[in-house]
């Protein structure tokens, strides 16, 4: 049987988590092509046109599995992995929203209502394993090697590898050491959901472009768990809202503990959560006197637009710290 994963919202966080489970049960994994501008198209033009950018290449991503013939489409119903924290409605509701637009996508859904970073609670696999025709115990055992690739995988993101580059040490046998970085003068904290960060049409390969100009980039994804609660209970406002909230403290960690030299906010248009954390950020942290600046992409954005407000805005810190220093 072949189950396929769509490469959209938090796949490039969870992929290890689903990849590890999906084949220690014996089933064949199948990704979706990575997103470009044909493949998105194919979203947009099912999608209605009032939702976020996101669930507009999600889609797409659906519509590219079902015509490479899987049988399944793995689609988690996002709640909660911590009490008090929830996901946007686009996360609780998803299987909904890609039932009602792709009828004939045959989806497979877990039901992410926990209190656990990595999900892999057995619960929350329950229906999956029914569908499957798998035991309880072979969806427990499942889970437990899958939830140790996970704690691996998250390890090597807190050496300071991107999602991705972790991800291809855990499958690809590649090594840590093989993503030294280059030499860089300036650190940027690059803030944004991972599908706006690592999706390369979305993104347009931001950390690749930053790490040409000798930029430094730090992700949320990079911090530890105690980083990101270090700072929570000083907090002005609450942000009820999982990764937003994880947004906000990295930002308050970057500034206070990693001394980044700016801040760059990537955010797709549309996102309901992200316009006000981003406020929030650029708010609360103005006294700092870190630069901060917003990229909000929609499906629109030019690469080159993109290229030369990155370029501004390294140029501008890079001749504030040669003025201080």
């Amino acid at each position: 049987m072949r189950i396929g994963i769509p490469r959209a919202l938090l796949f490039q966080y969870y992929y290890p988590l689903w990849r590890s489970l999906f084949e220690h049960l014996g089933f064949e994994v199948v990704l979706s092509d990575k997103s470009t501008k044909s493949l998105v198209q194919k979203g947009i033009a099912v999608t209605v046109p009032e939702i976020c950018l996101p669930i507009k290449i999600y889609n797409a991503h659906v519509i590219n599995l079902i015509e490479k013939g899987v049988d399944y489409i793995f689609c988690p119903r996002f709640v909660h992995i911590e009490k008090g924290y929830w996901f946007c409605p686009k996360y609780i509701g998803l299987p909904e929203l890609a039932e009602m637009t792709i009828p004939e996508a045959k989806l497979l859904v877990a039901e992410v209502d926990c209190r656990r970073e990595d999900t892999a609670k057995l619960k929350c696999f329950l229906p999956v394993a029914k569908k499957l025709g798998v035991t309880k115990g072979q969806m427990k055992a499942a889970l437990g090697a899958a939830a140790a690739d996970f704690a691996y995988f998250r390890k090597l993101c807190k050496m300071g590898l991107t999602l991705d580059e972790a991800a291809s040490v855990l499958f690809e046998g590649k090594k840590a050491e093989d993503f030294a970085l280059p030499e860089f003068d300036t650190t940027i904290g690059l803030l944004g959901y991972v599908y706006n960060v690592y999706d390369p049409f979305i993104s347009m390969d931001i950390i690749k472009k930053l790490r040409a100009l000798k930029v430094n980039v730090i992700t949320f994804d990079m911090l530890t768990e105690e980083e990101l609660h270090r700072y929570r209970k000083t907090n002005t406002r609450d942000i009820f809202w999982t990764f937003a909230d994880k947004l906000y403290q990295a930002a308050h960690v970057m500034i206070a503990d990693k001394k980044v030299n700016g801040l760059i906010h990537i955010t797709a248009f549309g996102c309901g959560p992200d316009s006000v954390v981003g406020k929030e950020i650029e708010h609360d942290f103005a006294g700092s006197g870190v630069p901060f600046m917003t990229l909000r992409i929609d499906e629109h954005t030019g690469e080159n637009h993109l290229q030369t407000r990155i370029e501004a805005f390294t140029d501008m810190i890079k001749r504030k710290i040669r003025k201080c220093g």
